[in-house]
């Protein structure tokens, strides 16, 4: 049955390629798609609207919906068990052990049913993850009903989803094909770092991905330190080995950045590699700092990702939009540096074109998904208005989303969820940290 929604927000934000702003216009959604984007004196000329549903936005600009790129869902169980501490110590000393004794397939699907409902809530309605099950992962993010990629996890050593490299990809190539009963969810390959993975399974993701056209995510140069152990045990760079493996390529989406070289850079563009900048996470980790002004110079597709909860320590995409712009600016010197306009592409379309759904989501485009969230400018923080743009970067908190749709479903309407039960959620991460703190 044809259902049809009508909404006449204030402003509707397109991020379309010249990013138009448009006013006194309505957005037409059919079941899941958007249908017309027509300025509102069109509207009463349009047949077959009469028992269309309007939602009446007066205070509100409508936008694409957030596109997280690079997350650990699950691990927002572990949110704010050990900080202030540096990488490996984080990792060795505290986020592994407890993986090893408290990770199994109920802990993937509580875990990611908070941070789905958390997403989703600050209007992100598409994320990028890698972890462990994501078989689970993806069951969980299609009942839930949020868009995701699930990145199919590859390590050289045993956990408690794999035994070897090879168990990881045949459980890959399994899910892969589990995936097409989840039709929000589209598979990667995650392999997890190149000192975490080996030379072998590595051209066995890069053959895969070519023959499959599937992206690879997985993180890269991370810290310095991983750079320096790289020269030393493989006489290389990760960059360089990874394009020795025919890794670098547009299907890779390369995460954390730090410590580039300009010839680096010079390359990445070359091969169309995806990056995916974590300011809040590579910050906190004291992990390095991402040279995002020059990349967008070498018009890299550079996207945002807020990296896991337990080294964030939120899934809060305006909070990312906004450090990302104001890091550039203060690194580079250049006050112009990732500005508003920009900060919002890494946000959306760029997010969607390094995962390969472009076609789909990223921008309200005529034809597209209705991924959709609607920002409410009605208070004091955003009062006056004189560029919603700006607004949105600078300004807006993602308590201002007031509602978000997602395949053209309600996800959150007036601030409320419509069919997820938060009580319940909260309820489940209050009884896995009973379980957790005395363990750490």
């Amino acid at each position: 049955m044809k259902k049809i929604t009508i909404l006449k927000p204030r402003w509707i934000l397109t991020v379309n390629e010249s990013f138009e702003l448009l006013t006194n216009s309505a957005l037409i959604v059919e079941n899941d798609i958007i249908k017309a984007i027509v300025a509102l004196p069109e509207l009463t000329l349009m047949d077959g609207l009469e028992q269309a549903e309007v939602i009446e936005l007066d205070n509100h600009i409508l936008m694409p919906g957030l596109v997280n790129t690079h997350t650990h869902a699950a691990m927002s169980l572990m949110r704010g068990i050990a900080d202030d501490l540096p990488l490996m110590e984080w990792l060795s000393e505290h986020i592994w052990p407890a993986e090893s004794k408290w990770v199994d397939r109920q802990f993937i699907k509580d875990g990611v049913k908070l941070a789905a409902a958390e997403m989703i809530r600050s209007g992100t309605t598409c994320f990028n993850d890698m972890y462990f099950f994501p078989d689970v992962m993806a069951k969980t993010c299609q009942q839930i009903g949020i868009r995701a990629v699930s990145g199919l996890i590859i390590l050289d050593f045993p956990t408690i989803w794999a035994e070897s490299a090879d168990e990881y990809l045949s459980k890959a190539m399994t899910v892969i094909d589990e995936l097409h009963e989840y039709p929000l969810v589209t598979p990667a390959f995650a392999p997890h770092a190149p000192y975490t993975v080996s030379d072998a399974p590595l051209e066995k993701v890069a053959m895969y991905s070519s023959e499959l056209d599937l992206p690879v995510h997985m993180h890269i140069h991370e810290t310095l330190f991983e750079i320096e152990e790289a020269i030393k045990n493989n006489g290389s760079r990760p960059l360089e080995r990874l394009d020795q493996l025919n890794l670098l390529t547009p299907n890779l989406i390369a995460v954390h950045m730090t410590n580039l070289t300009d010839m680096e850079m010079e390359r990445l563009a070359e091969t169309g590699v995806n990056l995916v900048h974590c300011p809040e996470s590579n910050l906190k980790l004291a992990s390095g700092l991402c040279p995002l002004d020059q990349l967008l110079k070498h018009n890299i597709n550079v996207s945002l990702g807020t990296d896991g909860a337990a080294s964030n320590n939120d899934l809060d995409m305006f909070g990312e939009m906004r450090t990302a712009a104001l890091l550039s600016k203060g690194i580079s010197g250049n006050a112009q540096s990732c500005d508003a306009e920009q900060a919002l592409r890494m946000a959306t379309i760029n997010g969607a074109r390094s995962l390969g759904l472009a076609d789909k989501i990223g921008s309200l485009e005529v034809g597209k998904k209705a991924d959709m969230i609607a920002v409410d400018f009605s208070q004091l923080n955003t009062q006056p208005v004189y560029d919603p743009v700006a607004q949105l970067v600078y300004a807006v908190n993602s308590l201002q989303v007031s509602h978000v749709w997602i395949d053209g479903v309600a996800k959150v309407r007036d601030y409320e969820f419509t069919d997820i039960d938060a009580v319940d959620i909260m309820s489940n991460a209050q009884s896995w940290q009973q379980k957790i703190y005395p363990f750490h």
